[in-house]
């Protein structure tokens, strides 16, 4: 009896404990019933490109595809003091803003609503450019190899560095028979893409009009060049041109920038807008998905993603990872930037059975001090 009211008592302090620092929440949604929106007519939700890659694979339209009931959105919006965030459509869910519970009583007595869950306290934009989740991806970097020869051959002028790089998958081959991204179109997740515009590195990117769209789906603006720098530093590794220093491995490609994370604290709405992200990267019609961001612990207890459910099916942004992949998507995801002894393996989603998860290693091809590793739970080879 006393061990029962014990776990009831801390069941009710842990949820109180997140009520009292939640003013972000999940809807779920128990349906699409009564949508305006058809199987049969794609092309109200999706672009012709992302149809056509659809056609391509021979992947049929279903019912994931379809956009929550508006008529839902609209009736959760008109609640008195809650705020639309973002919309998933692969998840069938939303999330809002309110700091006021009676407006979640609310949300709860509608019909059509399966739940609600608190996510992430009030955000707070004071905090910008903030390197703190990514310190530890810095410090595992190992030192260049000097270039031992001079190619004069190659179409790109790399540099020692440069070069050191790109020949790790020998990319310096695909530049010069001619596969330099050009026709690709590629989505990129992360934290922001500080001053991207003004970069020497992005000079032709910018010139040739090769960034399509971007959104920020923290601040819910087009912005997304005054935030955290982690994102440009990512960008420039594919798209950077500066001959003779550094030259990136797809530099002619095409590209959509969407910050999906907030570096001002680590919450499980930072997952749904990853799946956010990846279905605007999907109805858009980009071909891959590239993304240095990873999920195991949070900043609100009882969230953390244990090592036991990093088995590929369980997480929301592992979910949302497979069905990108399952839209004709190459999803690339960072393995992790942790290697301690409690916590080295893969992060979410990198835990995905059809995402491509990465490990960092130096131009010497020496495995990175800070790279997580697999297996996954369910005992996959990982990383890829």
């Amino acid at each position: 009896m006393i061990r029962i009211a014990t776990l009831v008592i801390f069941s009710f302090l842990f949820h109180s404990q997140i009520a009292a620092q939640t003013t972000r929440y999940i809807v779920k949604l128990k349906h699409k019933g009564g949508t305006p929106y058809s199987i049969s007519n794609p092309s109200a939700y999706l672009s012709q490109k992302a149809i056509a890659r659809r056609t391509k694979y021979g992947i049929a339209i279903d019912s994931t595809d379809l956009p929550p009931v508006p008529q839902f959105i609209t009736q959760i919006g008109n609640v008195t003091g809650v705020t639309v965030l973002n919309i998933s459509r692969w998840l069938n869910s939303i999330t809002i803003k309110t700091s006021d519970p009676n407006a979640i009583t609310t949300i709860n007595g509608f019909a059509f609503v399966e739940s609600t869950s608190g996510v992430a306290p009030r955000w707070s934009p004071d905090v910008v450019n903030n390197q703190s989740k990514f310190e530890q991806e810095i410090e595992g970097i190992n030192p260049t190899m000097a270039r031992e020869h001079q190619v004069t051959a190659d179409y790109y002028n790399y540099g020692t560095s440069s070069f050191n790089e790109i020949h790790l998958h020998n990319g310096e081959f695909l530049h010069n028979i001619g596969l330099r991204g050009q026709g690709m179109e590629i989505a990129m997740q992360d934290a922001g893409y500080f001053n991207y515009t003004l970069l020497k590195a992005f000079d032709s990117v910018n010139l040739n009009g090769q960034v399509l769209s971007t959104w920020d789906f923290v601040n819910r603006e087009a912005s997304v060049i005054e935030d955290n720098s982690h994102g440009m530093q990512c960008f420039s590794t594919i798209a950077a041109n500066i001959p003779g220093q550094f030259v990136g491995k797809a530099p002619k490609a095409l590209f959509h920038l969407f910050r999906t994370e907030d570096v001002n604290g680590e919450y499980v709405i930072e997952e749904h807008n990853w799946v956010c992200g990846a279905e605007r990267a999907d109805s858009t019609g980009a071909d891959v998905i590239t993304s240095s961001l990873g999920y195991t612990t949070f900043d609100i207890p009882g969230f953390d993603h244990d090592y036991a459910t990093r088995n590929g099916d369980i997480a929301m942004a592992t979910i949302g990872a497979d069905l990108a992949a399952k839209k004709g998507i190459l999803v690339f995801n960072s393995v992790g930037n942790i290697r301690d002894a409690a916590t080295h393996f893969l992060s979410v989603p990198a835990d995905g059975d059809s995402v491509v998860a990465v490990g960092s290693v130096s131009a010497a091809g020496v495995v990175a001090s800070n790279s997580s590793y697999g297996p996954s739970a369910d005992g996959r080879i990982k990383p890829d």
